[in-house]
């Protein structure tokens, strides 16, 4: 009889600790009572919303939406107007370049334009004079100035005619040949020597003496000064002397 009184007793308090929570609790402790094994006891009346753990897997509460936001539509692109095309404007033509004034230089060796003592233009002398009148085509020539020179033998008076002579004839042949609007002459006759001292003590002031004759050569001569334009198909007047028998010095510069 005492046996199932106390049976009873134990029936009755597993039930409420097994009511209460689902599981088998320590008596007057709300711990839950598991085994050797580190299992649980559920109660009869035990479902999954009582779930704890260790014992069981605790369902997980689902998570709560998260807000979406709104897709902004894509604005549509400006679309601008195309620049108007640069128009480049034409480079200005080139300014014409001034013709220059010059002064030009020539000067010709009279033995190759007259025979000793004369003044009469040789073949070869008016050759040399063509080519100087084919040089100045296309330059414009405000003067042309031509100066006779002799050397020393003989009288300084008859030197100084011929070299005038020999000046005028030259003249007379470019004056046909050469634009020019005016052409100047002039004879030095000895005064002015280019040799120096260096045919001195040579023998007999004479022209038989072929050999200071020789030596003053480069006294004989002629120079022609050209002042004026050149254009830009003027081929060079300083070359006009070069050949043989000529001496071409020339200077080109503002007059």
């Amino acid at each position: 009889m005492r046996r199932t009184v106390l049976a009873l007793a134990l029936a009755t308090l597993s039930a409420s600790a097994f009511a209460q929570s689902g599981y088998a609790t320590q008596s007057g402790t709300e711990q839950i009572w598991m085994n050797p094994y580190g299992l649980c006891w559920r109660s009869g009346f035990w479902t999954q919303d009582q779930a704890v753990s260790p014992c069981d897997a605790v369902p997980q509460a689902a998570p709560a939406p998260q807000a979406v936001a709104p897709v902004q539509p894509l604005a549509e692109p400006k679309l601008e107007p195309a620049p108007a095309p640069i128009v480049q404007a034409p480079a200005p033509a080139p300014a014409p370049v001034a013709a220059q004034p010059s002064y030009e230089k020539v000067t010709l060796s009279a033995d190759v334009l007259f025979d000793f003592g004369k003044s009469t233009l040789k073949d070869a002398g008016k050759a040399k004079l063509d080519e100087l009148a084919d040089r100045l085509q296309g330059a414009s020539l405000d003067e042309i100035k031509i100066v006779g020179h002799a050397d020393r033998i003989g009288n300084p008076q008859s030197n100084k005619r011929l070299s005038e002579q020999r000046a005028q004839t030259v003249k007379d042949y470019l004056q046909v040949r050469a634009n020019a609007r005016t052409i100047q002459t002039a004879g030095r006759g000895s005064a002015e020597p280019v040799t120096g001292a260096t045919c001195r003590g040579m023998g007999a002031e004479q022209g038989s003496n072929r050999r200071l004759v020789q030596c003053l050569q480069a006294d004989r001569r002629v120079d022609i000064e050209l002042f004026g334009v050149r254009t830009a198909g003027d081929a060079g007047m300083r070359d006009a002397a070069a050949g043989s028998g000529a001496r071409p010095a020339s200077f080109t510069g503002s007059r």
